[in-house]
């Protein structure tokens, strides 16, 4: 059997599929998981301590590496003046998040590569990310520094983690990436963080 991740671009492993549904901001949510994509069958406690703490945004919001769209489609549903935009590297995890966009009636612009190759020359005012700290620091750093390329001066970047696990290291990477870095939530181990990119 092939090991593979959440991350790969083309998983090959059977697919099985779960259902689960949320309750947010009085908003009922409903969920199809896919093997082979991250947070199969349940939400990840981190994702969900982020959407029931997320700042008040407004304008153009990216969930980088989407997955099965939990975040995005729940922060539209909650939000809807948002204009979500999301992408994933994951072919399987796009293919779900359209159909769950669909099934909860969510507009949103879902899109398939990896890290911000698909935003060419859009820039953002918020992007969250739930790092793929499996993937390797480097992959995840990476995509801390391409976040601060894509956002608009004073767009902000939010990121989850668990703060023993690799959070402090997300925590101080942003940091040193765009010159500051707040803790907005401290929630058990869980931690979110929030970097600005400075007017230049």
């Amino acid at each position: 059997m092939i090991s593979e991740h959440y991350f790969s671009k083309k998983p090959t492993s059977e697919i099985v599929e779960k259902v689960f549904e949320i309750k947010i901001d009085g908003s009922k949510i409903k969920f199809t998981t896919v093997s082979g994509v991250f947070s199969f069958g349940k939400p990840d406690r981190a994702s969900l301590i982020l959407l029931k703490n997320f700042p008040n945004f407004s304008g153009d919001i990216l969930d980088l590496g989407c997955g099965y769209g939990l975040i995005g489609i729940t922060l539209k549903v909650t939000r809807p003046a948002l204009n979500v935009f999301m992408s994933d590297v994951n072919e399987r995890a796009i293919r779900y998040a359209r159909i769950n966009a669909k099934n909860n009636n969510a507009t949103v612009t879902i899109v398939e590569g990896d890290g911000l190759s698909p935003w060419k020359g859009r820039l953002f005012d918020s992007i969250v990310l739930n790092p793929p700290i499996s993937a390797g620091k480097k992959v995840w750093v990476n995509l801390i520094f391409q976040a601060r390329e894509h956002l608009k001066n004073e767009g902000a970047l939010v990121c989850v983690g668990f703060h023993n696990k690799a959070g402090k290291t997300v925590e101080r990477e942003m940091k040193e990436i765009f010159g500051n870095v707040l803790t907005l939530v401290k929630s058990g181990g869980v931690r979110v963080y929030m970097s600005r990119r400075a007017n230049e």
